[in-house]
């Protein structure tokens, strides 16, 4: 189920958000976006496209009472905004209206993007791309909010398992690219863009154009496990997680140290509790399989906190206690 304290800080700092209205049009060509996914990074998208980009939005997920909840929670969003005189309730109206529910990916059929933000498995993430590839129109972009997973590897998912290696059958991997949101969607600004082996630069150039038009910054990284951002990103957390694990020092001096003496705008660890421990530990064990370096070993200490339920900030505990 989704938890609606899990998803406070959308709620604290959606204000930043542009409204449709205030973005101007952008030739991406894309009018209908389909989601997988109704978590936290799932919802933000859907969010920020149906506000931002003034897209229709299909959504789907396995959990209705996840949808559900989603959508109680978008409203709240946009009943905040009426109230502080940022849009009005028609605007607020219409941008609900944007946003649809759908019981499975065949109800995607007719999108001309779909985005996939579910957890952080390849074999989950091949399976619904094999299944996007075979619903959607041959034309629908098809990408993946990973984190660090080769978009190769998911690419590949996509071309029809009982086709030859025709130059037909292979363009269908050729419409899918790496579209990473940072969390939450709505307040951070960057999506990191990665092409797979296979990404054709006209996808690559449509989904630059949907980013801007959802209002973010685009970086773009070639497919290397953790692309640019969690390549640097999560061995910093995993050292900070090794320092407390030896003694070195306590968490709040470990957090401290890096927040003022750093200027960072949170300590480490604690920001490993806002990305989800389970998150962190999946990242860093992708990192490790895939390039066989030891600097990206995960700390012991952080794969039993995750053992243990301890998931950081959406479980209640993590380094520290919510």
């Amino acid at each position: 189920m989704l938890a609606t304290k899990s998803l406070r800080p959308l709620l604290r700092a959606h204000a930043a958000l542009p409204s449709a209205r205030f973005v101007s049009t952008v030739d991406h060509g894309i009018k209908t976006l389909g989601v997988v996914g109704s978590g936290q990074m799932g919802l933000g998208i859907a969010f920020v496209a149906a506000k931002t980009a003034g897209v229709q939005v299909l959504i789907t997920d396995n959990s209705e009472q996840q949808l559900a909840n989603g959508l109680q929670f978008m409203a709240k969003l946009l009943e905040k905004d009426v109230k502080k005189e940022r849009m009005t309730e028609q605007e607020a109206r219409e941008v609900m209206a944007r946003v649809t529910t759908v019981k499975s990916i065949e109800g995607l059929a007719g999108v001309d993007i779909a985005i996939e933000a579910v957890s952080e498995s390849l074999a989950l993430k091949q399976k619904i791309f094999a299944s996007l590839a075979s619903h959607l129109s041959p034309t629908a972009i098809l990408a993946s909010n990973t984190s660090s997973i080769s978009l190769s590897k998911i690419a590949a998912s996509a071309i029809p398992s009982s086709s030859n290696a025709t130059s037909a059958s292979l363009e269908s991997a050729s419409r899918v690219v790496g579209f990473h949101f940072f969390n939450p969607v709505p307040v951070m600004k960057l999506v990191e863009l990665i092409p797979a082996l296979q990404t054709s630069n006209s996808v690559l150039e449509r989904a630059r154009a949907f980013a801007v038009a959802m209002g973010k910054t685009v970086t773009v990284s070639t497919d290397t496990p953790g692309f640019v951002s969690n390549r640097l990103l999560m061995p910093f957390i995993n050292e900070a997680i090794l320092a407390l694990e030896h003694g070195v020092a306590t968490r709040e001096d470990i957090d401290t140290t890096l927040a003022l003496g750093m200027g960072h705008p949170m300590g480490p660890l604690r920001l490993a509790d806002f990305i989800g421990l389970d998150t962190c530990l999946s990242i860093q064990q992708t990192l490790m399989e895939e390039t066989g370096d030891s600097k990206y070993r995960p700390s012991v200490l952080l794969g039993r906190m995750v053992a243990a339920g301890w998931h950081g900030k959406k479980s209640g505990k993590g380094f520290y206690d919510y």
